[in-house]
C-alpha cells in the first residue's frame, strides 16, 4: 500500500473514488455538450438553416485561425491583448489593495473618500475613453489605463469591505497584548482577508478583459479587440467569432490560474 493511501479506511477510499468518478463524468458531459453544440452549429450552417455569412460556422473559424497562424498574426494579436490584460489586472489588484490598506489605516480618510469611490464605481468607464486618449495618447498605455480604471475601484471597495469584516475580537485581543496597528494589519487583517483578496482577483480577471477590449475597440492597432472591430467593419464574421472564441479561452485560462493560486494558498495554510 502506498503512503498516500495509508490511514484511509475502505469507506473513505470508496467515497474518494466516487468523487473522482463524478468529476470525470461532469468533465465528460461538458466536453460532449460543447462538441454537440459545435456540431449542431456546423450542421445548421451547412444545411442552410442559418446564414453562415451572418452567424459564421466552426469550420470557417478553424480556417481563420489557420490563416492567422500562417500569416504570423495569431500570436501577435493574442500576445498584445494578453500582455495588456495581465498588466492591467496586476496593477488594478496591487493598487486597489494598497489603497484599501490606507482606507483601513485611516477611518477618517475612508469616510472622506467613500462617496467618491461610490461615484467612480458606478461611472461607466467607457465614457472616460476619449479623455484617456487625449491625456495619454493612443496605443497600449491608454488600453492598460482603461483596464486599470475598470478594476481598481472594485478592488478597493471589495478588499476594504474584507478588512472591515475581520473578527473584531481578534483585533481587540492583539490590542490587549500591546500590538501596534502595523502588527494588527500583518497578523490579523491581511491573513483574515485573503479569501476576499482572492475573490477580488477572480472578479478582476473579467473586468480587466472588459477594460482591455473596450480600449482596443477605441484606439488599438493590434489585439483581439482590434480584430473583432476590423472583422465587423469588413463583414468578416469568421474573424469576429474567432476573436470572441480566443478571448473566451484566454479568459478561462487566466481565471483557472487564479483558482490554482487559491488552491496553492489553501494547501500552504494547511
Amino acid at each position: 500500500m502506498s503512503n498516500k493511501n495509508q490511514g484511509i479506511s475502505p469507506e473513505q477510499a470508496a467515497y474518494l473514488k466516487g468523487v473522482r468518478r463524478n468529476k470525470a463524468k461532469i468533465l465528460l458531459s461538458q466536453i460532449l455538450l460543447l462538441m454537440a453544440l459545435l456540431g449542431l452549429w456546423e450542421l445548421a450552417a451547412t444545411l442552410g438553416w442559418i446564414n453562415p455569412f451572418i452567424t459564421s460556422q466552426p469550420s470557417g473559424i478553424v480556417r481563420t485561425i489557420v490563416s492567422l497562424y500562417s500569416n504570423g498574426n495569431l500570436f501577435r494579436h493574442v500576445g498584445v491583448t494578453v500582455l495588456e490584460t495581465v498588466v492591467g489586472f496586476t496593477l488594478g489588484t496591487v493598487l486597489g489593495t494598497i489603497v484599501a490598506i490606507f482606507l483601513w489605516w485611516s477611518e477618517s480618510l475612508a469616510q472622506v473618500l467613500d462617496p467618491y469611490l461610490v461615484v467612480l464605481n458606478s461611472l461607466p468607464k467607457v465614457a472616460l475613453g476619449p479623455i484617456i486618449i487625449v491625456w495619454i495618447g493612443s496605443g497600449m498605455p491608454a488600453i492598460i489605463v482603461m483596464a486599470l480604471l475598470v478594476s481598481v475601484v472594485v478592488t478597493i471597495l471589495g478588499v476594504y469591505a474584507g478588512f472591515s469584516q475581520v473578527d473584531p475580537d481578534r483585533i481587540k485581543l492583539l490590542k490587549t497584548f500591546g500590538a501596534t496597528k502595523q502588527q494588527i494589519l500583518q497578523k490579523a487583517v491581511l491573513p483574515g482577508s485573503i479569501p476576499t483578496i482572492i475573490s477580488a482577483l477572480k472578479i478582476n480577471v473579467g473586468l480587466s478583459w472588459v477594460g482591455v477590449i473596450v480600449g482596443e475597440f477605441l484606439v488599438s492597432k493590434a489585439g483581439l479587440g482590434y480584430l473583432a472591430v476590423y472583422g465587423g467593419q469588413v463583414f468578416r464574421l469568421n474573424l469576429v467569432m474567432t476573436s470572441v472564441i480566443i478571448l473566451g479561452v484566454a479568459a478561462a485560462i487566466m481565471y483557472l490560474a487564479v483558482v490554482l493560486l487559491e488552491k496553492l494558498f489553501i494547501r500552504w495554510q494547511q
